[in-house]
């Protein structure tokens, strides 16, 4: 199965906190699932970075080198993605939510979240 993993669960995913339960874990250690990260989660993480703001324990250069290191796959942002958020119901106001949700929508894969907003939207998504 294709995951795409919001930001958060990235972060907590590379950076190997205790953040995330057993069953999370166990979940993308399962060899039958192929991991990806957004580059807009990147792009999220680096302006929050850049603004001192949020709980990021890594630095974003640093956290993309360690998903290389770990055999995640960046899914890059697309027009196609894009065109996916117009149908999206005015759920969640955060963008970079909402392309990731556009994202795996578009994509066929499952977008793991910790955000129980994004897991509201219909589709492909697993709250953790």
């Amino acid at each position: 199965m294709k995951v795409l993993l919001d930001s958060h669960i990235l972060v907590w995913s590379a950076a190997q906190t205790n953040k995330l339960s057993a069953q999370t874990r166990a979940f993308l250690e399962d060899p039958d699932n192929v991991l990806f990260f957004s580059s807009a989660s990147l792009w999220e993480l680096s302006v929050k970075h850049a603004l001192g703001k949020g709980d990021i324990p890594v630095h974003p250069r640093i956290l993309y080198q360690a998903l290389q290191e770990q055999d995640f796959y960046e899914l890059p942002l697309t027009s196609q993605h894009t065109f996916v958020l117009e149908t999206l119901p005015p759920i969640h106001k955060d963008p970079f939510d909402r392309i990731l949700i556009a994202q795996a929508t578009s994509e066929d894969m499952l977008l793991l979240t910790s955000d129980a907003t994004i897991a509201r939207y219909d589709g492909p998504i697993r709250l953790v």
